[in-house]
């Protein structure tokens, strides 16, 4: 599978370098393009670096979201075309401190951050993932056989569904489906699994007890 990582920082860089590992083609992507080259030369001859405008245009099947998110106003309207019927997985987070106010509007409205980039990715299959782990957990936990730990997503439709599944999984880790996008509140920063790195049913458990009350 090809994978357009949009913002190659410590979430983009790990899960491109398992991703690469695991044997997809990867394409690591910044507005700095020239940082990157370090990071793909170590994932492998299954990565390589790019501008975000060359990895929108390399036709990728899926495109990872883990830039800041204030840019996904942009990147939704300028990269239209190319991520049309693309699955996009959304790893980002609202934080106002860093984001401004598109970020606390998000955070104070009635619907969740991953249904906030599904409106403005529109034409594209939208799942969130990787946004609640701890990222040096995401980077050092990965390819275990015992003692995994689980990455809860959701996702828009069957096909997000399934192919968030599989890269997860490719990863060594467990999963735990939540839902559609309507039901992430619960992954956002400070809410109950944000920042939670757990086996799955520890995770499950603590996700079926909030949604009890």
């Amino acid at each position: 599978m090809k994978i357009g990582i949009i913002g190659s920082g410590n979430i983009g860089g790990s899960l491109g370098t398992h991703w690469a590992k695991a044997g997809h083609e990867v394409l690591f992507s910044s507005r700095h393009p020239e940082e990157l080259q370090s990071l793909a030369n170590a994932a492998g001859n299954n990565a390589q670096a790019m501008g975000i405008k060359e990895a929108f245009e390399a036709n990728a099947d899926v495109y990872l979201l883990a830039m800041p998110f204030k840019a996904i106003d942009d990147l939704a309207k300028t990269y239209s075309a190319q991520y049309a019927n693309k699955l996009i997985i959304d790893a980002t987070n609202p934080y106002p401190e860093r984001d401004g106010e598109i970020a606390q509007t998000v955070r104070d409205a009635n619907y969740t951050a991953s249904e906030y980039t599904a409106m403005k990715f529109s034409s594209a299959k939208t799942a969130k993932a990787f946004n609640s782990i701890k990222a040096e957990h995401l980077r050092d936990r990965a390819f275990r056989t015992s003692n995994k730990l689980t990455i809860p997503y959701a996702a828009q439709d069957l096909e997000s569904r399934y192919v968030t599944k599989q890269l997860i999984e490719d990863m060594g880790f467990e999963t735990l489906f939540l839902g559609n996008l309507t039901d992430t509140q619960i992954m956002d920063p400070e809410q109950a699994i944000y920042g939670k790195s757990l086996p799955h049913d520890e995770l499950k458990e603590m996700v079926d007890s909030v949604r009890m009350y």
